[in-house]
C-alpha cells in the first residue's frame, strides 16, 4: 500500500507530465477533496498509510483531470468573491476576471436609494449571489435560460441563503413587459462560433451554449442594448463582461443605443474585460417585467 505522500507525489507527476499549468496546485486541491487533508496536513501524516478505500476515486480523478477535464467540476464547486459556488457539467465555471463585472456593479449601488439590479445569462448565480451577498439592501433578480445551470443557479441561492429571484427568460427575446431597474449586468456568451474549438482542451467541457457568441461574438450584446435599455431607469447603468479584443465594438454598440459615460474597464492583467454605460432614458413608473419567475 501506499502513502499519502506517495499518493500525492503521484498525481502531480502524472498532471505535470500530461501538461497541467497547475500540477501541485491541482494535486493537492484533488488530495484535499479526497482524503480532507491539507498541507498541513500532508506534511505531518503524509508517510501514513493512504486510506484504501479513498485511492481509487482519487486516482481516477487525477486521470480525468489529466485528460483535460475541469478541476472545477471534479471538486463540484470553485470560489468567487471569496465565496463557494456549485459547479459542475452544463454550467459555466466562474472565473476571477468575472469579479471585475460584480464590483463595478457594487460601486454604483454604493450610496443609492433603491437598488433593484437584473443580472442576464447568470449561469451558476455567482454575479447576483455575491451581489446580493456584499449588499444586502440590493434587490436582484438572475436571469438564465439553460435548465442545467437553472439547477446550480438553484443550489447556489439556496446555499447562501440569498434574496435573489430567479427567473427563466431568454436574453435574445425582449421580456414582454417593461420593468424598471437601476442596474443591469450581464457576462453573456462573447467567443465567435468559429473559434470554439480552437479554445482549450478543458473549455470543451463546458456548456457550448454558455460560450458561443454567434459568428462575431456580439450576438448577445446586439440582443442586450436593443432589448433592455427600456427596462433601466433614468441614470441607470448597464454593464457587460467583453473578451479582450471587443472593447471597442461594444463600446460603440453602447454609444449607437444611446448609453452616455461608456467606458472600458480593464482587468488585473490590463487588458479589456468589461463595457459600462449610463442610460440618459426618461421620467418611468415602476412596472413588473415578465419573466417566468419563481423564487428559492
Amino acid at each position: 500500500m501506499s502513502s499519502y505522500r506517495q499518493e500525492y507525489a503521484w498525481a502531480k507527476k502524472l498532471l505535470t507530465k500530461a501538461g497541467c499549468e497547475s500540477p501541485a496546485f491541482d494535486a493537492l486541491c484533488l488530495f484535499s477533496h479526497a482524503f480532507g487533508m491539507d498541507r498541513t496536513g500532508l506534511a505531518l501524516s503524509g508517510d501514513k498509510e493512504a486510506d484504501g478505500e479513498k485511492v481509487p476515486s482519487f486516482r481516477g480523478q487525477v486521470r480525468s483531470r489529466a485528460g483535460g477535464y475541469p478541476l472545477q467540476y471534479l471538486l463540484g464547486e470553485w470560489e468567487f468573491m471569496g465565496l463557494p459556488f456549485s459547479v459542475g457539467e452544463g454550467v459555466l465555471i466562474p472565473r476571477a476576471d468575472t469579479e471585475l463585472l460584480c464590483e463595478t456593479g457594487l460601486s454604483f449601488l454604493k450610496g443609492r436609494r433603491t437598488k433593484r439590479v437584473l443580472e442576464l445569462c447568470a449561469g451558476s448565480g455567482a454575479v447576483a449571489v455575491s451581489l446580493a451577498h456584499f449588499d444586502r439592501d440590493a434587490q436582484v433578480t438572475a436571469v438564465e435560460k439553460s435548465p442545467q445551470a437553472l439547477s446550480y443557479l438553484r443550489q447556489n441561492v439556496a446555499r447562501h441563503g440569498s434574496r435573489v429571484t430567479v427567473a427563466e427568460g431568454d436574453v435574445l427575446v425582449k421580456p414582454a413587459q417593461d420593468a424598471v431597474y437601476d442596474l443591469i449586468l450581464s457576462n453573456p456568451p462573447y467567443i465567435p462560433a468559429g473559434e470554439i474549438g480552437r479554445l482549450m482542451k478543458e473549455v470543451s467541457f463546458e456548456p457550448r451554449m454558455a460560450l458561443d457568441g454567434g459568428e462575431d461574438g456580439l450576438l448577445f450584446y446586439r440582443a442586450i442594448v436593443t432589448h433592455y435599455p427600456s427596462l433601466l431607469c433614468p441614470g441607470g447603468m448597464l454593464a457587460v463582461e467583453i473578451g479582450a479584443e471587443q472593447g471597442e465594438q461594444v463600446r460603440r454598440l453602447f454609444e449607437e443605443a444611446g448609453f452616455s459615460q461608456v467606458a472600458v474597464g480593464r482587468d488585473l492583467a490590463g487588458l479589456d474585460r468589461l463595457v459600462s454605460g449610463i442610460w440618459p432614458g426618461g421620467k418611468r413608473t415602476a412596472q413588473v417585467c415578465n419573466f417566468d419567475r419563481n423564487t428559492v
